[in-house]
């Protein structure tokens, strides 16, 4: 996972020689300079070294066919992923059609939202690792958290322009850069606007390509509006697997845009149209964290014990309590609990 931090203007003839040595993923962006340097760095190992077999030994940018990405993304969903059959329909068509795409207008942006435990991280690891082996360790996947890395109403103004530089020089290397942004709902106001007109439906800004690059944001911003859909399908005794992507996206958006405790509040990235897909996770029921519990058991590499299986699930606490339907923690502390249980 590539984290935030900061980093001083570089000179280009000192940059060159570190940037050349230096270890798989051991990038330092964020500054303008340093991303020229390691876009020149790129350029002159291309001159001195065979693609195929400087990609052999060094991660590179598109590593992965884009076909092949697309087909990974979808066997890992279907895999993995539980109770989430919107999730799983719209991010494999959006990201599939948008890795075919050879002459995509804008970058792909895709919001996330949900209750915590239902999978939102998890889904952007799975894009992640679908485009790049390496997933959130690549040096083209940028993660950011935004009680780690902008933590400061005061230093919104430094923030916007160390974000804008880094986004800037990193896809100035590599067009189909990732970014996440975690923790939207605990951004402050304003700040992702600073980051529009990369999103936006440029050709070029200073010589600059976005059109190949992909934003994912992650909230908890609209969780209510989600549950009260489910709830509703749920009491008129329709199935969750009924409810589709137009009972909730156009209300989830106004949710979001209107939430004074979201870093989307007013913002210009949804007032203008520019995120592409408003992707909701529904509350996770008792019969999916038991899903949850079976998988993690069996990818430690141990027999399924049904009575522990059963008795983890039954532990979690679930909501509305008179109805106890779903999880308030999704499949959150799943781990935790076999921890207990198991002696590892």
């Amino acid at each position: 996972m590539k984290l935030w931090r900061g980093a001083g203007w570089v000179p280009l003839g000192l940059a060159l020689l570190p940037v050349l040595l230096r270890p798989a993923g051991a990038v330092e962006p964020i500054s303008l300079g340093l991303a020229i340097a390691g876009a020149a760095a790129s350029a002159f190992t291309g001159f001195i070294s065979y693609p195929r077999l400087y990609c052999y030994f060094r991660e590179c940018c598109l590593q992965r066919h884009d076909q092949r990405a697309a087909a990974a993304l979808q066997e890992n969903l279907d895999r993995k992923l539980f109770g989430q059959h919107l999730v799983n329909k719209v991010v494999v068509k959006a990201v599939k059609g948008f890795l075919n795409n050879t002459n995509a207008k804008k970058p792909l942006t895709l919001s996330l939202h949900g209750w915590t435990g239902t999978g939102k991280n998890f889904v952007s690891k799975i894009i992640a690792e679908s485009i790049y082996k390496r997933g959130l360790q690549s040096k083209y996947v940028h993660q950011f958290v935004a009680t780690l890395h902008f933590p400061h109403a005061h230093s919104i103004n430094l923030y916007k322009d160390q974000l804008q530089s880094w986004i800037r020089g990193n896809v100035s290397i590599c067009p189909r850069s990732l970014f996440i942004f975690d923790e939207m709902d605990k951004m402050h106001a304003g700040l992702i606007d600073s980051i529009k007109p990369f999103l936006d439906y440029y050709e070029l800004l200073d010589g600059v390509s976005y059109r190949q690059a992909i934003f994912i944001f992650l909230s908890n911003a609209g969780a209510e509006k989600i549950t009260e859909v489910a709830l509703d399908f749920w009491r008129n005794g329709r199935t969750r697997e009924d409810i589709q992507l137009t009972d909730m996206q156009n209300a989830l958006s106004v949710s979001v845009f209107n939430n004074k405790n979201s870093g989307f509040w007013h913002s210009t990235l949804i007032d203008r149209n520019l995120i592409d897909y408003f992707v909701p996770f529904l509350p996770l029921e008792y019969k999916h964290v038991k899903m949850c519990v079976r998988v993690e058991i069996e990818s430690r590499g141990y027999v399924v014990d049904e009575d522990i299986l059963t008795r983890i699930a039954d532990e979690m606490t679930y909501f509305p309590r008179e109805e106890r339907i779903y999880s308030d923690k999704g499949c959150k502390t799943v781990d935790a609990k076999l921890d207990y249980y198991y002696d590892f």
